[in-house]
């Protein structure tokens, strides 16, 4: 995801001389078939061929290493060179330009735009395209939602049966882009968590590596932490000067807000107040190791919630719900999860339970509800029998495909989780019982209007 900004703008720049092609290896199960990777394509707006390298054959002929990696190749099929992680725009234009003119000047470059025709997205009547988180505000009756691929965020009024809602607002312009002001004229990048705090609806711009504050009073949309381009700092900042890399999801608490900062694989913090922006849990490292928060290791952590004691996070590579005391001092422990590479679907207790790349969490009443991302699953962990369990969904795409987001309503007598099932493009809603258990899942009614 890092690198896609600077591939397109090669393509872009040279159309008629460079041929991108994508090597899907996924790690996780789920990454391996072929119509998930059509789905993530869709979503990530790739536009270049993507080969379905399941068994890692292509990854050993080219002997990689790490993801990602890059090979360039030359137009008589000989390997030009090889470099492994992150990379910029100008690290590789001046490399491609020399050899582009080289190779041209030898007449061995057809000078010709290559053009492959995308697979066709399915039809949909939804108002929402790949959304990616959900925040209920009981308080007010709304549910806010991450309308992501739309780059957008809508405030949705609920009617009082909680399957329907009018959306009243929408935050940004659906344009890609970074830009302040009204929330019709702001630009969003693929917004994902939220946070309410007062007036005031904290926003991770995950793909303007941002964190945007939106004045649900005044109607308007500003920056107050990151540059709108990628960081590579694991030492913070200070509000727009501050270099964020892929913040998934924010919780606001005390005067200050808590940013899952998946590029750098750590958790931030950020006072309100003086703006500045510093780790808070992670050394940067990836990898799961519990200790004192500054020394843990984490891997792509991509949603928070808390019980006012403890911040719970989906720590999304390693497939582990883990917690962090809000102490300075405080201890970060895992919940779920062993390794980088131990996943699967299986409902145990404790550590013996399995996950497949969750990517978020709420809590309510002594439990974590979990969004079993690529299990197509919710899952339900009590947290004083470290017991956990399946809930909703049977892994069947059809009933949730792919959730990335949820959130607990309460609200009197009346409970429900609403749930982002972000590759089938809506909302869910599942009605809680005395136990916390939900019931079956309805799909939220949206209606566009005052």
């Amino acid at each position: 995801m890092h690198i896609l900004p600077a591939v397109s703008r090669l393509e872009e720049k040279y159309a008629n001389e460079l041929v991108v092609i994508g090597v899907h290896a996924g790690k996780f199960i789920a990454e391996r078939e072929t119509e998930n990777i059509r789905v993530a394509m869709r979503r990530l707006g790739i536009e270049h061929p993507v080969v379905n390298d399941r068994h890692f054959r292509t990854w050993r002929a080219f002997g990689v290493q790490a993801w990602p990696t890059v090979v360039l190749i030359s137009p008589d099929g000989q390997i030009i060179g090889q470099h492994s992680g992150e990379f910029t725009f100008d690290q590789f234009d001046e490399i491609i330009e020399a050899v582009a003119g080289a190779y041209s000047r030898e007449g061995m470059i057809t000078a010709n735009p290559l053009h492959f025709l995308p697979d066709p997205a399915p039809e949909t009547t939804s108002s929402l395209l790949f959304p990616g988180k959900v925040l209920a505000d009981p308080a007010s009756d709304r549910l806010f939602i991450a309308d992501t691929r739309h780059n957008r965020v809508l405030i949705a009024s609920m009617d009082s049966s909680g399957t329907d809602a009018t959306v009243t607002g929408e935050i940004g312009s659906g344009q890609e882009g970074f830009k302040d002001g009204s929330f019709s004229q702001a630009a969003l990048n693929r917004p994902e968590g939220m946070s309410l705090s007062g007036d005031l609806l904290y926003i991770a711009d995950t793909e303007n590596h941002a964190i945007r504050a939106a004045d649900l009073a005044v109607g308007t949309l500003r920056t107050v932490a990151g540059t709108g381009e990628q960081g590579y700092t694991r030492q913070g900042g200070k509000g727009t000067a501050a270099e964020l890399s892929s913040p998934w999801d924010v919780l606001a608490r005390d005067g200050f807000l808590y940013i899952a900062m998946a590029g750098t694989h750590q958790l931030w913090r950020m006072d309100l107040n003086t703006t500045e922006v510093i780790p808070f849990v992670g050394s940067g490292r990836e990898n799961i190791d519990d200790g004192p928060n500054p020394r843990a290791t984490l891997a792509q952590p991509s949603g928070l919630a808390t019980d006012g004691k403890r911040l719970f996070f989906a720590d999304s590579e390693s497939s582990a719900i883990r917690a962090a005391d809000f102490a300075a001092d405080g201890y970060t422990q895992t919940l779920l999860g062993e390794g980088l590479f131990e996943f699967g679907d299986r409902d145990a207790k404790g550590l013996q339970a399995r996950l497949q790349h969750a990517l978020g969490v709420s809590y309510y009443n002594g439990k974590l509800y979990i969004a079993d991302t690529y299990n197509n699953k919710i899952k339900l962990y009590d947290i004083s029998t470290k017991d956990c369990r399946t809930v909703l969904g049977s892994g069947d795409a059809g009933e949730l495909y792919e959730p990335g987001g949820l959130d607990v309503w309460t609200k009197e007598d009346i409970s429900a989780l609403y749930i982002a099932d972000t590759n089938n493009h809506r909302i869910m809603r599942s009605e809680l019982d005395a136990d916390g258990k939900p019931g079956p899942m309805k799909t939220v009614g949206l209606r566009f209007g005052s």
